[in-house]
């Protein structure tokens, strides 16, 4: 229940997700219901209902992303703080602190989220692809996965003012399974969410919950 495991907790988040629900009804009528309770999540954990207008998800995105989850595929992310909000069986890469990668960044003049992408490509990664924070890694791992890097799925969520729009954008133009954040909204807890729900179906669906 949105990662509550007291009795406490459990009543502040279905009271939460009430409220949620009440926010966002007319705009997310007639959706899917995957993709209803992963915009519910992005809302609850951002408190803001604009998600619920922002968020996209190409028409392959859930299902090619539940069967890599459920087939525990390697989770990559642009940095630790995605990967400390995840609660996942399989693992999570993030290279950002990598030696390799600070001195690939350093002697190739790009960023060090663009370089742990390079690198991960570089070590034959293979599975679902988290960007929370750096556009540069995401546009990179696009450039990547076209090359031939096998990533499953994007959730492409960078935040700021410069280059994430573009990035976000560029995604949608590919054939990628993609989620993404229009605009320059999004970050840590909007990554986050959106991969614990999709975990979360995940669960569902292998435990024959539809």
């Amino acid at each position: 229940m949105m990662g509550a495991s007291t009795k406490k907790g459990k009543k502040i988040a279905e009271k939460s997700r009430r409220i949620v629900k009440k926010l966002i009804k007319d705009k997310i009528e007639g959706l899917p219901p995957e993709e209803v309770e992963i915009i519910e999540r992005i809302v609850h954990s951002t408190a803001d209902p604009e998600y619920a207008d922002i968020t996209r998800m190409s028409q392959e995105f859930i299902p090619t992303t539940i069967n890599a989850l459920g087939d525990l595929k390697d989770i990559l992310v642009d940095v630790e703080m995605v990967k400390a909000g995840i609660s996942y069986d399989g693992d999570i890469k993030c290279y950002i602190n990598h030696p390799t990668v600070i001195k690939m960044a350093k002697d190739k003049n790009m960023t060090r989220a663009a370089a742990a992408m390079e690198y991960a490509a570089s070590k034959d990664f293979s599975g679902i692809v988290v960007v929370g924070n750096a556009p540069t890694a995401l546009s990179k791992v696009i450039k990547l996965t076209e090359a031939g890097m096998d990533v499953k799925s994007i959730i492409g969520v960078p935040v700021g003012f410069v280059a994430a729009a573009e990035s976000k954008k560029l995604l949608t133009k590919t054939n990628i399974p993609y989620l993404i954040t229009s605009g320059p909204k999004g970050g840590t807890p909007v990554a986050v969410a959106a991969t614990n729900a999709l975990i979360n179906l995940t669960k569902k669906w292998r435990g024959g919950i539809r």
